[in-house]
């Protein structure tokens, strides 16, 4: 069954490629458990690019619908999760922030990621010594080096130098939050490096980081930090208009 071309009209592509796909698996075109067609074959039929397909995937696979197996393919969830109505939903009371995470939308984390780790990045250049100087450096070569070694440990390692700043903020509030973000960053950004080609080389902006926070220069601790999340926010930004 070929997809409506109706289904995607003027205006923001992601959204509506979510929406269509959304709308096949409620009308049964993939059964529970069965395998969708690669990212090729849907952007194809849709008439978008990879790019937002992928996006769409990811956020269907959040919210319980597809089960993507890196390597084997995209499948239907085996049952269907339940969909409370918007009031419905708050009815049942505050849903806990794991569960928004896993809910949210790449840009969203990243906003919220920004706004972390720029307070953190001011925060840590007036409390960082010249030891977690030492400590900064040694995560920053293991991110380097971690380069060719695939993306997860790139990923990884990257990760760990940023969770490093934020815990030398010395807020425990600020590191709390930004260890519950951490494993939906994780899964976007493992996906990210593996996929997306036009992802800048942003080893100065950390070397930047670095040296703010070894001379305890915090404006350019918080420039060098929002120059490399905004860097990544707008190719985001681009794929979800």
């Amino acid at each position: 069954m070929a997809a409506e071309p109706t289904r995607l009209r003027h205006g923001r592509v992601v959204p509506q490629v979510e929406g269509a796909l959304r709308d096949m698996l409620r009308e049964g075109r993939w059964g529970p458990g069965e395998r969708l067609p690669n990212e090729v074959k849907l952007a194809a039929e849709l008439g978008v690019g990879r790019s937002s397909v992928r996006e769409a995937v990811r956020l269907l696979a959040r919210d319980g619908l597809l089960d993507v197996r890196h390597g084997s393919g995209t499948f239907a969830a085996p049952t269907a999760p339940e969909q409370a109505a918007p009031e419905q939903a708050e009815a049942a009371g505050e849903p806990d922030l794991p569960q928004l995470l896993r809910r949210a939308r790449l840009l969203e984390v990243y906003e919220v990621r920004r706004a972390l780790e720029v307070e953190a990045a001011r925060l840590a250049a007036r409390r960082t010594r010249p030891e977690d100087v030492a400590r900064l450096a040694a995560d920053l070569k293991r991110r380097q080096e971690s380069a060719a070694a695939g993306p997860a440990a790139f990923v990884d390692a990257d990760l760990e130098f940023h969770r490093t700043v934020v815990e030398l903020s010395g807020n425990a509030v600020l590191l709390g939050l930004f260890t519950s973000v951490l494993p939906v960053l994780r899964e976007a950004l493992v996906e990210m490096v593996t996929y997306e080609t036009r992802l800048p080389d942003l080893s100065h902006a950390h070397a930047e980081l670095l040296d703010a926070l070894a001379r305890g220069d915090a404006a350019a601790a918080v420039a060098a930090t929002a120059a490399h999340l905004e860097s990544v926010m707008a190719l985001v930004e681009e794929e979800v208009r």
